[in-house]
């Protein structure tokens, strides 16, 4: 009766664990279930569906990752230093979950919301609600880098564009399995920007 209590957390970090590294459309209940060691049970009455399951473990992740961002992102750090920082991140972050899984597995978010199709629309839903708040760290950096002085023009439009580069590349990462396409994502960023080889902003 010990474990009954972290049954749920441990649906969801079963499900975190299964759909990232396979996909939505290919991890059932019972896969999951299995892996957390929760009785089939016991998950329906923590949720009444799979896709209940997936929300919650997509707000699970965002909650671990938003301190992170946070982090990366504060506004005592310089602006495009936050981008570089974060990029380094990325990078880091992927090499670790390839230690761990032997993969490079991109973005959780991406991950769910290519998998899911238009079939299952709050979960569509959620995941594009998470990846535009995402967003919203690049379009803060790049508007205090205006106001430090940088010329970019069109913020709202380069963050977009910005952070769909970074999502791409790490899909490309996964299908091809090569964390070289992320080394160098604070080069390629900077130079898309129109700002050149980062300096440290004052």
């Amino acid at each position: 009766m010990g474990r009954v209590s972290d049954a749920r957390e441990r649906l969801i970090e079963a499900t975190i664990e299964l759909v990232w590294r396979d996909s939505y459309g290919t991890v059932s209940v019972d896969a999951i279930c299995e892996r957390s060691g929760v009785k089939k049970g016991s998950f329906y009455h923590f949720f009444k569906s799979k896709d209940d399951l997936i929300i919650a473990a997509l707000e699970s992740h965002w909650a671990t990752r938003k301190p992170i961002l946070d982090q990366l992102f504060s506004p005592t750090v310089p602006p495009l230093e936050r981008l570089r920082n974060y990029f380094s991140y990325v990078y880091t972050r992927q090499l670790e979950l390839k230690s761990q899984t032997g993969h490079f597995p991109g973005c959780f978010y991406s991950a769910v919301g290519m998998g899911c199709g238009r079939d299952n629309p709050a979960i569509a839903k959620k995941v594009q609600d998470l990846l535009s708040i995402y967003e919203k760290y690049y379009e803060r950096a790049l508007k205090d880098a205006v106001k430090s002085g940088l010329r970019i023009d069109d913020i709202a439009g380069k963050s977009k564009a910005l952070f769909a580069f970074m999502e791409g590349v790490l899909t490309q990462a996964r299908i091809q399995d090569d964390a070289e396409l992320i080394r160098n994502l604070s080069t390629s960023a900077f130079r898309f920007l129109g700002v050149g080889v980062l300096k440290k902003v004052a």
